[in-house]
């Protein structure tokens, strides 16, 4: 049973997040269809979600320089400042700014020559060693920071397109799914895939409530279409067959339907190598039904020139609105006179089949008896003409 079973006892809200608090059955919450969508992920590809109440921060730390690497730019310049007093184990020393400046040189070891550490003060020779050990290990840091956060593919993805909207149609003869997606640059992605995931809230039959479960749409796997060699935009197209979440869904349950399809495009970037990834997403308000894309692709003179204008663009076309499998049905209906069998007929009369063709073997060897028979008398008929002449 999909349905909660209803009980006298009261049942207590479980402490969840806000996503599935959202989403819980309405025996525990009521939902507000008025209000905005909640998006799993943004149109722009960022993931909306949040992690909270994480104690073990301290794993942060175990990957220093990945964390360094995740901080925004604000956070990520540092300096490293010592505060000496003054003292005479450096010459030429007259307060806290000229001890500032004498830490800046040994820093970035300039060394202008002015301010100089004296041989009477070990503790002056120790603190010069550690400043610059530690002065070289953090412009490492920094600098193998900076190199990855420039070099990084995430600004790549911003030339990674989806189409607006997706769309359901007729092709060949089925119902699919389509979207479309296209490169903005002239440099390549290679080996690019895509593959896309529906987000949807499900109950089992036991009762138990999964918020946001994941299901793969397939776009190609089996066949290999989902390979692109993406060098002008391509529809991408998942079939809806039995084995797809949208086979029972018609264009009056989509509407009423909460769920949201999450498209990855992956490959690797031609010219650094490094794997780019580009996301984006649909709700059921942006997937129209009975819509196909405007072609973008026209042959020009010895060359092909793709119009981004009417990338997003769609238009109406003659699609029925029932489910893929209410579609099936009504084919597998209207096939069954062209394969009516002998078979089918004899059940319709109510007799086997093995006692029709016993009765035909019957009345087949009746006939061929009374043939016989009719030419022994004639045969019998003219002997006894002849005997009689």
């Amino acid at each position: 049973m999909e349905q909660d079973v209803e009980s006298p006892t009261v049942m207590k809200k479980p402490k969840l997040p806000k996503q599935a608090r959202e989403d819980l059955p309405k025996q525990l919450v009521e939902i507000d269809r008025s209000k905005k969508i909640q998006r799993y992920v943004q149109k722009d590809g960022k993931c909306n979600v949040h992690h909270g109440n994480v104690r073990e921060t301290y794993r942060y730390l175990t990957d220093i320089f990945t964390t360094l690497v995740d901080l925004k730019w604000r956070f990520n310049s540092s300096s490293l400042c010592w505060y000496n007093q003054w003292t005479p184990c450096v010459n030429n020393l007259n307060g806290f700014v000229s001890a500032f400046l004498f830490s800046i040189e040994t820093e970035t070891t300039i060394g202008y020559g002015y301010r100089v550490i004296t041989d009477k003060c070990p503790e002056g020779i120790v603190l010069l060693l550690v400043q610059s050990v530690l002065g070289s290990i953090v412009n490492a840091f920094m600098v193998g920071c900076m190199f990855v956060k420039i070099s990084q593919p995430k600004k790549r993805a911003e030339t990674l397109v989806f189409s607006t909207h997706a769309v359901i149609s007729m092709r060949d003869g089925r119902l699919c799914l389509m979207f479309r997606v296209g490169d903005l640059r002239n440099s390549h992605i290679v080996e690019a895939s895509i593959r896309a995931k529906l987000i949807k809230s499900k109950q089992t039959k036991e009762g138990e409530f999964i918020p946001l479960n994941q299901t793969d749409i397939n776009v190609g796997y089996n066949t290999g279409d989902d390979r692109l060699f993406l060098v002008s935009p391509l529809i991408i197209c998942h079939e809806i067959n039995q084995h797809s979440p949208f086979w029972e869904i018609s264009q009056a349950h989509l509407t009423k339907e909460e769920l949201e399809i999450v498209v990855i495009l992956e490959g690797m970037v031609e010219a650094t190598g490094m794997t780019c990834q580009a996301r984006s997403s649909y709700v059921s308000s942006e997937i129209k039904w009975g819509y196909r894309f405007t072609p973008v692709l026209t042959l020009e003179d010895g060359f092909y020139e793709v119009d981004y204008n009417s990338f997003h663009e769609i238009y109406e076309t003659d699609t029925p609105s029932c489910s893929a499998r209410e579609l099936a049905d009504m084919a597998s209906r209207a096939r069954l006179p062209l394969t009516w069998s002998l078979g089918s007929k004899l059940s319709q009369q109510g007799l086997p089949e093995s006692e029709q063709e016993g009765q035909e073997t019957k009345t087949s060897l009746e006939n061929e008896e009374k043939s016989q028979q009719s030419e022994r008398n004639g045969d019998i008929a003219n002997l006894e003409s002849e005997s009689k002449v």
